[in-house]
């Protein structure tokens, strides 16, 4: 009963041993992740520092490092507390195992001295011939049996508590030792984090002698973001209105057929049986009129979650949704604004009709249907499809540009159900 109790408990512990490890594990994989994206900022930043000129560029990259460096400072700080855990049910362990082999030698020393004292053959038949019949010598005889066979087991108990508590002491040390490492490596990353936001204040400071120029360029920017949006609205409105057109006049063309073939056999004309667009239809209807359309929207829709980025190499630099920008103004993106690699080619999300391309103030802007859905791809440096042309998944479009200002090449990727924006990030796969 004993050994059971033992047993339970070292498998508890285990287990939640076991946990500790996986998260650890996940911890660590996600401070390798940390440390590369830092050292690739790292990188780009240095690039920018040879110019003596700040830039938004520098500000960005400062900004993007110190984020990433806080971030990196609490996963070590997770990971210490995660490691104090370890240590302390370690040591609990630990304990309790030296608790448990101190048990163990000492029953063994008992059992021990009483064999000693009853090893004798004459004492154990004289123990076996005192029986008071023969049921009883026989229990007697198994008696003495057992306490061989239950000695030889205790003596493996004790070696196999020996050899788990050394396992537990090795895995404390190894514990400890990697604690002393993450602690000097968060004080590291502090030190950088400080030398960092001074740059930071410094950078701000330079870029405030030229504030008109960048006020200029911010304005510049969000005049570009609404004229965009407003492109694509109406890239959308003049899809659906002719959507609108084509089922209404295939409405009235079915009413003709119907008409003349009642005539030709001298019937009563009926009407076609089909879903007639009027003015109190919605969007989607409209959208979804024909048989083509609906199934394009179907089968878009079941690709929620699994749609290829517009780019094979990305981070979301501005999500969706009501954001506040430097100077505390309170904004909203419609879609994202992925950060890519200079010159990377923009590709469809999915199949589709491509329904506009614009100039918008020197980059371009792509809009595709998909049934009742629509995908934007706009700041394109240059692009390779015409309005009406059938696109394939994944198909290139364009090429994305290089800002001048910031040196950074982003596209804009925006995606709407009818006239209404939706979050891509429901919409496409992990990255």
């Amino acid at each position: 009963m004993r050994f059971l109790k033992i047993l339970f408990f070292l498998i508890c512990v285990f287990a939640a041993l076991n946990v500790h490890a996986q998260s650890s594990a996940e911890l660590k994989h996600q401070r390798e992740i940390l440390t590369q994206q830092l050292e690739e900022l790292n990188h780009e930043y240095q690039q920018t520092v040879s110019s003596k000129k700040a830039t938004l560029k520098q500000l960005n990259l400062l900004k993007q490092q110190i984020n990433l460096r806080e971030e990196k400072i609490n996963n070590i700080n997770s990971e210490v507390r995660n490691l104090d855990n370890q240590i302390s049910e370690s040591n609990h362990v630990v304990h309790n195992l030296q608790s448990q082999l101190d048990q163990l030698k000492k029953e063994y020393a008992a059992m021990v001295l009483f064999t000693y004292r009853n090893q004798s053959a004459y004492n154990k038949l004289m123990f076996i011939f005192a029986s008071k019949d023969f049921n009883q010598a026989y229990k007697r005889l198994k008696y003495l049996q057992q306490i061989g066979t239950y000695r030889e087991r205790q003596a493996n108990y004790i070696q196999e508590t020996q050899t788990e508590l050394h396992v537990k002491i090795k895995e404390l040390d190894k514990n400890k030792k990697e604690k002393n490492n993450l602690l000097a490596d968060q004080e590291k990353e502090k030190a950088t984090l400080g030398v960092e936001k001074n740059n930071q204040v410094q950078v701000v400071a330079d870029l405030s002698k030229h504030e008109g120029l960048l006020k200029q360029q911010q304005q510049d920017v969000q005049r570009k973001i609404s004229k965009t949006n407003k492109e694509i609205n109406a890239a959308i409105q003049r899809e659906i209105a002719e959507a609108r057109r084509r089922a209404e006049e295939q409405a009235r063309a079915e009413e003709r057929a119907a008409a003349a073939r009642a005539k030709a056999e001298n019937k009563e004309v009926v009407a076609p049986k089909i879903k007639t667009i009027t003015k109190n239809s919605t969007t989607s209807e409209v959208l979804n009129a024909t048989p083509e359309a609906a199934r394009l929207s179907s089968d878009f829709l079941e690709n929620r979650g699994a749609l290829p980025w517009p780019v094979t190499n990305g981070s979301v630099k501005q999500g969706f949704g009501i954001y506040y920008d430097s100077e505390g103004i309170k904004n909203e993106s419609y879609g994202w604004d992925i950060k890519t690699n200079s010159g990377a080619s923009v590709r469809t999300v999915f199949q589709g009709d491509v329904a506009s391309v614009s100039n918008i103030s020197g980059t371009y802007l792509v809009v595709i249907k998909h049934g009742e859905y629509f995908t934007a791809y706009s700041n394109l440096r240059s692009y390779n499809v015409k309005v009406g042309q059938k696109v394939s998944t994944k198909q290139v479009i364009g090429t994305v540009a290089t800002d001048s200002t910031t040196g950074e090449a982003i596209v804009t990727f925006d995606l709407y159900k009818g006239k209404t924006p939706v979050n891509p990030k429901i919409w496409l796969a992990p990255n």
